[in-house]
């Protein structure tokens, strides 16, 4: 069985592979399908983009295809940034990409204390058909704290602020091994698995 990791974000096809790869699945990626444009990720919750996109993707392809939706909910600041993560410096006129995504976060974060500072990882993943029809998915978190600097160069996204306070670390801190273990990707991504092995028999 052949399936398409439907993400652009390089970080989040490495991680894919990494933690898939003693599988006996065989995985391809959009590298494969520069043709494929992405779509706008219209939904408000991160079931309802990651169930879009890989609707989308296989579809486009004629291929099974899992998706991924994640990102960092703060509650000091309602939840945000949530579906919006790696686009919320963007969509609040702040610039684009991780270094101004996470600029923005200190900033808001600056009032804050250190206690109420609590957040977690957030994916959902969702396996399509060939059809677009939306055959499983599965959703993981992890819990941390956002530290007020960045520190750790082993990851993306907002992996250098997440702090794990019993592990004395970021995430961008932790080995690829050790963060596969226990990031909301890593769980996620097994969860899925052991779902296609007991629905589908891959």
């Amino acid at each position: 069985m052949k399936i398409l990791i439907a993400t652009k974000n390089p970080g989040k096809v490495r991680e894919f592979r990494e933690i898939l790869s003693a599988d006996g699945v065989e995985w391809d990626d959009l590298s494969a399908h520069p043709q494929l444009l992405s779509p706008e990720e219209t939904g408000r919750t991160f079931r309802a983009n990651a169930c879009l996109k890989a609707r989308y993707f296989a579809t486009a392809a004629g291929a099974w295809a899992v998706a991924d939706d994640s990102g960092l909910e703060v509650d000091a600041i309602g939840g945000n940034p949530g579906v919006h993560s790696a686009r919320w410096a963007q969509i609040n006129g702040f610039g684009k990409g991780d270094t101004d995504n996470n600029r923005l976060l200190l900033r808001q974060l600056d009032p804050i204390p250190d206690p109420q500072r609590t957040a977690r990882f957030v994916c959902v993943l969702a396996l399509a058909d060939p059809h677009g029809r939306i055959i499983l998915t599965a959703r993981d978190t992890v819990e941390g704290m956002i530290i007020r600097e960045e520190r750790g160069t082993n990851g993306f996204g907002y992996d250098p602020l997440f702090y794990f306070p019993d592990r004395g670390r970021t995430t961008a801190e932790l080995s690829s091994d050790e963060k596969h273990r226990i990031s909301h990707r890593g769980k996620a991504l097994r969860k899925l698995r052991q779902l296609m092995q007991t629905h589908c028999g891959t």
